[in-house]
């Protein structure tokens, strides 16, 4: 039987708080490090390695995660989650997005409905709704193809589809799979709109608005700023739009969209890429065959997740690393470093799914926790952040835990030789140098140019970014954060943290204000 215990209850984080701590510089030094970095590496599907070896942890830290692992129940937790049970406890509500990439368990019926079957239904329809369009049976009042697709969305209705699509244009445009050129617009600052309008063709655009409620502020006014738009050239907005949305929405069966793709309230924000969410966008720029191979590589990292030995399910060590390095080492941050300037975006879209889920106080049930949570995440692809703000992360007073990404080839392939190596080979270099640099450091007499080391990072590390590899990636981070969920005992599911702005944004609309509020209002000119 499963039971939601705080962390600080367990007696395997006693044991991990009094264990003797890994002298990172030393361990990472000479031929043992060597032989460490060889022997701390998890397979983590299509292709993909999770090394370790430059975090701060040995075997017998490694040995208490696991126990850690077992007493807090992350495999048990992992299957009532993927069978359907309510893990969603503030909502009281499933958490079915594993159910968009494969089935990894019993038949899940909610609403009377077989869910896996359901999503696999939508994916159909929107692929259905792709070919039509990349035919040209679908096609602008004109009897003309389009060519771009524009999704109107905010958070994670942006941030995931936004991520993934720049990960894979470039890609796509190798392989021949880029169908249309894809834009995204979801800040309800005007300029964003604008910026967006001003650069396509709208009479060969098509329109994607997501909002699951169909009642997002930031997305309907998008909506109309982009309906003005089209009927400013002289169309028809209903020719140029689709939804994406729940039955149940505003948006559903509406005569203003060619068509209505659906969700539902199973599947949070921030994990619904793998969804009609990201379903609806990327099978119109690349091609539902594309999306399919992203949804693939989701699945078997999903797969490996179930593993319980945790040396063998990477999702579950680099959870279980990662709340030993926050709650015994303490360290407050971690940063998101994708050497692949493909994966500019990706640091955002983690952002948004781990501080989103695990940013929480309280406990599942609504107490008070006495330990610290979710960590700040933050990121920049290399080599850009290395001249940005790694300083800090070498020789500044806090130390910040890394997970790089990278790998041994480019998207494209076009490469030239510049002093003995290429720039992929020059790219890769540089993440392998920056490992030891933040892990060794460097002795020098001059404080100034001293570097302590003891810096921890892992490494992602595989062949090329093809759609199955980022979808393993994507999936592995999901279920990290799901991890780390069970362990803390929070809700990762939830997010009410987002409301209470909201709610404060339409009384300064209706000018129901008073106090400090009306006064930041008259100082905006609302």
């Amino acid at each position: 039987m499963i039971a939601w215990k705080n962390m600080d209850t367990l007696a395997a984080y006693e044991e991990l708080c009094a264990a003797q701590r890994v002298n990172l510089v030393e361990a990472m030094s000479g031929e043992a490090g060597a032989q460490r970095v060889k022997s701390y590496t998890v397979p983590m599907g299509e292709g993909l390695d999770f090394n370790y070896g430059a975090r701060p942890v040995d075997d017998k830290i490694l040995e208490i995660l696991e126990k850690l692992a077992a007493e807090a129940q992350l495999s048990e937790k992992y299957e009532a989650l993927y069978n359907g049970e309510v893990i969603n406890t503030g909502e009281k509500r499933r958490v079915l997005h594993h159910l968009t990439r494969g089935q990894l368990g019993e038949t899940v019926m909610a609403d009377g409905v077989d869910k896996r079957a359901f999503y696999v239904e939508q994916q159909e329809k929107i692929a259905d709704l792709a070919k039509k369009v990349h035919a040209g049976e679908i096609t602008n009042v004109a009897g003309e193809k389009f060519t771009t697709v524009v999704q109107i969305g905010i958070g994670g209705s942006d941030l995931g589809p936004r991520a993934i699509y720049l990960a894979l244009e470039n890609w796509a445009k190798v392989n021949g799979t880029l169908k249309m050129k894809a834009e995204f617009i979801s800040n309800v600052d005007p300029d964003d709109a604008a910026g967006v309008l001003n650069k396509i063709d709208v009479a060969h655009s098509l329109f994607i608005l997501v909002s699951k409620s169909g009642t997002t502020l930031e997305t309907l006014t998008n909506e109309s700023f982009v309906k003005d738009a089209l009927e400013k050239a002289g169309l028809d907005p209903a020719k140029h739009m689709v939804a994406v949305t729940s039955e149940t929405s505003p948006l559903a069966k509406n005569s203003g969209y060619l068509a209505a793709f659906f969700m539902d309230d199973y599947i949070g924000g921030r994990y619904s890429s793998t969804s009609g969410v990201g379903g609806a966008v990327l099978s119109l720029a690349f091609g539902p065959e594309v999306f399919a191979q992203f949804l693939d590589g989701a699945a078997e990292a999903d797969a490996l997740a179930k593993n319980p030995d945790m040396k063998h399910n990477a999702a579950m060590l680099d959870a279980l690393i990662g709340v030993y390095e926050r709650n015994v080492l303490g360290y407050p941050t971690t940063a998101v470093l994708p050497y692949s300037q493909a994966m500019s975006r990706f640091p955002a879209h983690l952002q948004q799914l781990d501080m989103e889920s695990n940013g929480k106080s309280v406990n599942r049930f609504g107490e008070a926790v006495n330990y610290a949570t979710g960590p700040i995440i933050f990121g920049e692809p290399g080599t850009n952040g290395q001249h940005s703000f790694y300083q800090l992360l070498h020789q500044g007073t806090n130390i910040v835990p890394l997970q790089f990404m990278g790998f041994r080839n480019s998207q494209m392939g076009s490469d030239v030789v510049i002093q003995g190596s290429t720039s992929q080979q020059k790219l890769c270099a540089n993440v392998a140098a920056q490992i030891i640099a933040f892990a060794c450091g460097k002795e020098d007499e001059d404080r100034n140019k001293y570097f302590a080391g003891g810096r921890p990072s892992s490494i992602i590390i595989g062949d090329k970014l093809t759609p199955k590899a980022l979808g393993a990636i994507l999936a592995h981070f999901e279920n990290k954060v799901m991890f780390q969920g069970f362990v803390w005992n929070v809700n990762s599911f939830d997010q009410e943290g987002v409301q209470l702005g909201k709610v404060l944004a339409k009384r300064v609309l209706a000018h129901d204000t008073d106090g400090a509020l009306k006064v930041y209002s008259d100082l905006l000119n609302i």
